[in-house]
């Protein structure tokens, strides 16, 4: 046993040895890689700059010439019109792709627009979705249940259900009217169906309404009567008023509250229902600075001067191989 730990101790320090050597090579070969990279670029510094320069003037030019903007609608489907209104987003952007002059003519989209791209997605409002509705309420119980939150609300069949939803247009100058926005509305609100479906559910809120104004105006009868103590059978005296039990007032109130409340509800959504689809709010032109837009003029000059490292590098290495296989 004595005679192999000192073998052990010995091989140890061997390999603490050759690691620091290595170690060190390695910071070394750091050292030599930097100060060969500040060599190159003091001995080619004008190229470089040129480069840069060139790279900026270009990429200033680019982002000038070649900005686009967005345009985002908010909408509302109305009678549920939502898959509805999803397949004509999906038709124009197809009618877009095949660049379809004669299609956006006719929905009265000229070539001034020079739209290149649009999109529908919905606001998620996971408290709008439920909205006081037991059944929106228990099918998020059930759908979240074996599954992760943030996926299912995102979910295509769950994100058809809320009530709000932006559109999203791209255009390659700014919009100088409304033109392009009204213009796709309509075509969204063109529909024979749709249409129809609209006229019998006004038809079918404004009987609602009248029919609570009637219950309303028999519940204000019946109190005008139970404040007449006379007609109610109340007997008085100096300081109480008794009523009969079998009078419901507070019932009678709160159906009235409830009537009240429905109808201005219900006059709400008559404003909502004048159109198939409803816009809510729009704005137009807004500088797109998604990916790379707006921010070539910083890029460019560093891919200017990778692209020459990278050609010199190449040229020095096929120098190398061709002189070795000589």
């Amino acid at each position: 046993m004595s005679t192999k730990v000192p073998q052990n101790n010995t091989d140890q320090e061997v390999d603490l040895v050759l690691i620091s050597k290595k170690i060190g090579n390695f910071f070394e070969r750091i050292n030599a890689s930097i100060f060969r990279s500040i060599q190159f670029f003091i001995r080619n510094w004008l190229i470089v700059l040129i480069l840069v320069i060139a790279g900026f003037g270009l990429g200033m030019f680019l982002d000038k010439t070649q900005k686009t903007y967005d345009n985002q609608i908010i909408v509302t489907p109305n009678f549920g019109s939502v898959d509805y209104l999803y397949a004509k987003v999906d038709l124009f952007q197809s009618k877009l792709s095949t660049d379809d002059q004669v299609f956006l003519k006719t929905i009265g989209i000229g070539t001034d627009a020079k739209i290149s791209t649009i999109k529908i997605e919905p606001i998620i409002d996971v408290f709008k979705f439920v909205n006081n509705n037991e059944q929106n309420l228990e099918v998020l119980k059930l759908m979240t249940s074996n599954g992760d939150f943030k996926s299912i609300i995102k979910e295509t069949t769950t994100s058809k259900n809320y009530p709000f939803y932006i559109i999203t247009f791209t255009t390659k100058e700014i919009a100088k009217n409304d033109n392009t926005v009204k213009a796709l509305l309509n075509f969204f609100n063109k529909s024979d169906y749709y249409a129809e479906v609209q006229k019998i559910s006004i038809d079918n809120i404004k009987q609602k309404i009248k029919a609570n104004d009637q219950i309303l105006l028999q519940i204000d009868n019946i109190l005008n009567k139970f404040s007449n103590s006379e007609s109610l059978g109340a007997v008085k005296n100096d300081k109480l008023v008794y009523y009969n039990e079998n009078v419901q007032l507070n019932d009678i109130l709160k159906t009235k509250e409830g009537l009240i409340r429905e109808n201005g509800s219900l006059k709400i959504e008559l404003i909502r229902c004048n159109k198939i689809i409803k816009e809510v709010s729009y704005v137009t032109s807004i500088e797109s600075t998604k990916s790379l837009k707006g921010k070539m003029k910083f890029i460019l000059p560093i891919l200017f001067v990778l692209i020459y490292i990278f050609s010199i590098r190449f040229l020095n290495f096929y120098k190398k191989q061709s002189i070795l296989s000589k």
